[in-house]
């Protein structure tokens, strides 16, 4: 698609303020929502030609996990929590056997793409202490 011709931010702006709202602690899908909604870029790989990830990669900003996954992974945690007081709630066990298999799945798709570390496994534990 084509830089659409209202967008009247160049390149090197967009940039910086990706950069300035990951500092804020903004994820990239809500970097993205903020530039569309409040700055009136609707796509930013149209406008730059990159992904806010590669751009943030390019500038030694990206998280050490993918947004997805780390989302998906704080959901497990958070259902794991409600077991613990809640045994008995077998909806929510299924629905933690669900997420743990999407998580299983997702990651070793990342772990073909490289953006995990070959090996890498998920364990609730060690989870339970990345998203804490």
């Amino acid at each position: 698609m084509a830089r659409p011709e209202w967008v009247t931010y160049s390149d090197e702006e967009i940039e910086e303020m990706i950069l300035k709202f990951n500092r804020e602690g903004k994820s990239t899908s809500e970097i993205g929502i903020i530039l569309r909604d409040q700055y009136g870029i609707p796509s930013v790989k149209d406008v730059t030609g990159e992904r806010i990830t590669q751009i943030l990669k390019r500038n030694g900003q990206a998280g050490e996990y993918p947004e997805d996954l780390l989302n998906l992974i704080k959901r497990a945690v958070n259902i794991r929590d409600h077991l613990d007081e809640n045994p008995k709630d077998l909806h929510s066990k299924r629905g933690l056997t669900i997420i743990e298999a999407r998580i299983r799945k997702l990651a070793s798709y990342y772990v073909n793409e490289g953006a995990l570390p070959e090996g890498w496994r998920y364990n609730p534990k060690e989870a339970a202490l990345l998203v804490k």
